[in-house]
């Protein structure tokens, strides 16, 4: 029986089958979004900068969440800097560390 789409499930097929293959890289990956059966997420620590990142979410990734999942019809990689990242920064800016 395939499992619900629910991001509970998300994060432990994460967990389970791709989070231990980017750790041995020193990387991991974060749910940014899903809905409309289209998960969304981020790369982080080493795998985030990676010219393989692409690769990765498409051989890794996406294969193993719709092969658990197969409800989910497209894993998408989101590039580009976290709102949080950026709040660090003015943060840091704004009390002058530089």
């Amino acid at each position: 029986m395939p499992i619900a789409p629910t991001l509970e499930n998300i994060e432990a097929v994460l967990d389970n089958y791709v989070r231990p293959s980017l750790a041995s890289h020193q990387g991991n990956v974060v749910v940014v979004d899903y809905s409309d059966n289209v998960l969304r997420i981020r790369l982080t620590g080493k795998c985030s900068g990676c010219p393989s990142a692409q690769l990765t979410t498409e051989e890794l990734i996406s294969a193993t969440v719709k092969e658990h999942i197969p409800a989910i019809e497209d894993v998408i990689l989101v590039s580009g800097v976290s709102d949080e990242l950026i709040a660090q920064a003015k943060a840091l800016l704004k009390n002058g560390h530089l």
